[in-house]
């Protein structure tokens, strides 16, 4: 059976994915294609897993309830098990208030990692860092948060940390698991794509684009509504258009998000250094090939380009 981790990202469309598998379980049943989402791993079966367990005892429980977990699926005659829950690197809010995409993927995914007996692939899809960071941030205000100050926007901006840090602190956590890149732009509409350059199966339930459109960032009548109910200026968005959507970032600062995620693609299309595949075609009969890293130099041989602005 083979064990398929979608961990996420949060943002980039996964509960429109589940909703997609919920949407069609008996299909996906009959081609042997199981699930287990968030409504399974967040009731106990992953507790002491990707968090840090009390105790080595606690550690030994939880394998063994994902042991016990597994075979049953392959008692049920499943041969591709897809577990979605982007909790699993880690939550939301830890990654908003340390102002870091995931710090602690490692650690959490390397206990999962091993609780799995070293499942087959794991997925990760990834979006523009300047889209991404405004739909979390956006997403966490009618959760409590507040609206993010300028000096948290531009800390953000200034950041370091992109999604290659992130994938390759996953393939240390998960040696000898293949991971799979997919991107926000090309599959979030498309969930049924999404599964099968997951699973490699042809012939799934097929999804109208955008009939799955689920968990959406709030807009600005949205925001205002949650601002006003709590006694909060809503004075920032009054350059918002109705109905709108509130771009966080200045010119500067969304240019700076850019150009990181413009070297995350550029390096996974170079090959990654191994790591990790990125598939960006959504037709899986026409498989995208990497090229090798020697053959898309970008003029120089610095492993990394220095991320600055031209004066």
């Amino acid at each position: 059976m083979d064990v398929i981790l979608h961990a996420g990202a949060h943002r980039t469309g996964t509960t429109s994915f589940q909703s997609y598998l919920r949407a069609n379980r008996t299909r996906l049943q009959g081609q042997g294609i199981g699930f287990w989402g968030p409504w399974r791993t967040r009731t106990g079966l992953l507790d002491s897993v990707a968090a840090r367990p009390e105790s080595a005892e606690a550690a030994q429980r939880a394998a063994g309830r994902v042991a016990l977990n597994l075979e049953g699926s392959r008692r049920q005659g499943v041969s591709a098990l897809v577990v979605t829950d982007e909790n699993m690197i880690g939550a939301l809010r830890r990654g908003l208030r340390a102002r870091a995409l995931y710090p602690g993927i490692g650690e959490r995914m390397a206990r999962l990692h091993g609780a799995f007996g070293g499942p087959t692939r794991i997925v990760l899809q990834i979006r523009a860092l300047d889209d991404w960071w405004t739909s979390a941030l956006t997403w966490a205000v009618p959760r409590g948060e507040g609206l993010p100050r300028p000096d948290t926007l531009e800390a953000i901006s200034r950041g370091t940390r992109g999604w290659r840090d992130v994938i390759t602190d996953l393939a240390c956590a998960c040696p000898g698991t293949q991971i799979l890149v997919t991107e926000f732009d090309t599959f979030a509409a498309r969930p049924d794509r999404l599964l099968a350059a997951m699973t490699g199966r042809r012939s799934l339930p097929p999804a109208l684009p955008g009939a799955f459109h689920d968990n959406r960032r709030p807009g600005r009548d949205a925001l205002c509504e949650v601002l006003t109910a709590r006694g909060t200026p809503a004075d920032r968005l009054s350059a918002v258009p109705p109905g709108g959507a509130w771009a966080l970032f200045d010119d500067r600062q969304a240019a700076r998000l850019r150009e990181t995620y413009a070297d995350d693609l550029f390096w996974l299309r170079a090959g990654a250094d191994g790591l990790a595949t990125l598939t960006e075609d959504p037709a899986p009969a026409r498989p995208r090939l990497n090229l090798a890293a020697a053959a898309k130099l970008r003029g120089t041989d610095d492993d990394r380009p220095a991320r600055k602005l031209a004066p």
